[in-house]
C-alpha cells in the first residue's frame, strides 16, 4: 500500500514506508493498541483489562480485552515467529482464556488497573453504556487477534479456515510511514475477519500509577474545590492515599493494614469525577472490618440523607458535576469522618475492636 501527500503544485509524493522495528520496540505497538482499543477490531469498542497476562503455561498474552457482549479477546503481536508458531501461541492463549471464570478476569482486571476496588461487571456496564435490561455473559465466548506488519499467507490461509470452523480469528496488518518534519502515520487494514463470519491464579501487569498533582491537573474547577479540601483533610489525619490509574483512595491504617474507606475519580475516568464509597463491594468495609451489615446500612443511609450521594451498584457515588456549597462540602468530610471512625472503631475481621 503507498499513501502520498499532494503538494501545492497538484503533485503526488510518496511517503516512505519503513520497518516498524527499525524505529520502535515490539512494546511501542502494544501501547498504541492499549490506548487506542476501539481501532482494533472490525466491529466495535473493546475493553482491555489485562496487559502480559501469564497463563498456566508460563507465557504470556500480549493483550487481553472483553467486547460490548463479556465475549473474551486475546490479541497478540506477530514478532518474528513462524506462521506455524504464531498461530500455535494464539490458539494456545485462547484455550487458556476459555476457561477463566469471572472470577479470574475480575483479579485480571483489577491487577491491571491497580485499583483494588474495581468491580469488572459494573465498569463494563458503565464503559459500553449498557441500558440498564442489557444482559451480559462473560467470557461465553473467545476470539483471536493476531497484529503484525505483514501479515503471510500462511497465517491468513489457516486464519480463515479456522474461522470457517467457527474459531474467531481476526487479522490486522499495519504499515508504518515516515514523512518530512518527523510526521507518523499507521495505516490499518483488517486482512481476515471482515468477511461474514479451571486454572490457578492469574495476574497481569499494572499501568503506571498517576501523582497527585497529575490528578489535580485532570480535574475540573468543581472537582478542584472539593478533592483539594478532601487530600488535606486526608493528610491532617494521616490517612494514606494510595493512587490508582486514574483516580486515588483514602485509607485508614490500622496497624500497618491499610482499609480503604473511599475512592476519588477525574472527569475523564468511567465513573466521572465523583466520590465512591467504599462500603459493601468486594475490598470494601464488610469484607474487612468485623462491623455488621446493619451497621454499614445505617451509614449508607446517613449518607443518603445528606443529598450528596445516589447509588451505584451496592455502593454510592457522589458526582462532583457541579459547584458545591461550603455547607455541602462540610457534610461530605463529615460523613467521611464517621465512616472512618466506625473502621478505627470495629477494627480488621478477626481481631476484635481496635480502640484507636
Amino acid at each position: 500500500m503507498k499513501i502520498y501527500s499532494i503538494t501545492t503544485d497538484n503533485k503526488f509524493k510518496e511517503y516512505a514506508e519503513i520497518g516498524f522495528k527499525d524505529e520502535h520496540r515490539e512494546s511501542i505497538l502494544e501501547n498504541w493498541l492499549e490506548n487506542n482499543p476501539d481501532k482494533i477490531i472490525e466491529d466495535g469498542k473493546l475493553l482491555i483489562i489485562g496487559r502480559q497476562v501469564n497463563t498456566n503455561l508460563g507465557s504470556y498474552i500480549d493483550l487481553l480485552a472483553i467486547d460490548r457482549q463479556g465475549d473474551l479477546l486475546v490479541i497478540e503481536l506477530k514478532r518474528d515467529r513462524t506462521p506455524r508458531e504464531t498461530l500455535a501461541q494464539a490458539l494456545e492463549y485462547c484455550s487458556f482464556a476459555e476457561k477463566l471464570s469471572y472470577e479470574q478476569l475480575d483479579e485480571i482486571f483489577r491487577d491491571y488497573s491497580g485499583d483494588e476496588a474495581l468491580n469488572l461487571a459494573q465498569y463494563h456496564r458503565e464503559y459500553f453504556g449498557l441500558i440498564p435490561d442489557e444482559a451480559v455473559v462473560f467470557n461465553n465466548d473467545q476470539r483471536i487477534v493476531i497484529v503484525g506488519q505483514k501479515i503471510t499467507p500462511e497465517i491468513r490461509q489457516t486464519s480463515l479456515f479456522l474461522r470457517n470452523k467457527g474459531v474467531r480469528v481476526t487479522c490486522l496488518e499495519f504499515t508504518f510511514f515516515k514523512a518530512d518534519g518527523g510526521l507518523r502515520l499507521l495505516s490499518t487494514n483488517i486482512v481476515v475477519g471482515s468477511e461474514s463470519p479451571n486454572i490457578s491464579k492469574v495476574s497481569s501487569s499494572s499501568l503506571p500509577a498517576i501523582t497527585e498533582s497529575f490528578f489535580l491537573n485532570s480535574i475540573d474547577s468543581n472537582g478542584k474545590v472539593i478533592f483539594e479540601k478532601l487530600l488535606t483533610w486526608a493528610k491532617s489525619k494521616s490517612f494514606p492515599i494510595h493512587w490508582g490509574t486514574k483516580g486515588f483512595s483514602l485509607n485508614v491504617d490500622l496497624s500497618g493494614t491499610h482499609v480503604a474507606f473511599c475512592f476519588g475519580y477525574p472527569p475523564n475516568a468511567v465513573y466521572q469525577q465523583s466520590i465512591y464509597s467504599a462500603l459493601f463491594g468486594r475490598g470494601g468495609l464488610l469484607s474487612k472490618i468485623d462491623i455488621s451489615e446493619q451497621e454499614l446500612q445505617s451509614l449508607f443511609s446517613d449518607a443518603r440523607n445528606t443529598g450528596l450521594f445516589q447509588p451505584a451498584g451496592r455502593e454510592l457515588k457522589c458526582l462532583i458535576n457541579r459547584q458545591f456549597s461550603e455547607e455541602e462540602t462540610d457534610k461530605l468530610i463529615l460523613w467521611l469522618t464517621k465512616v472512618t471512625q466506625e473502621v478505627e472503631k470495629h477494627g480488621l475481621k478477626g481481631q476484635g475492636e481496635s480502640h484507636i
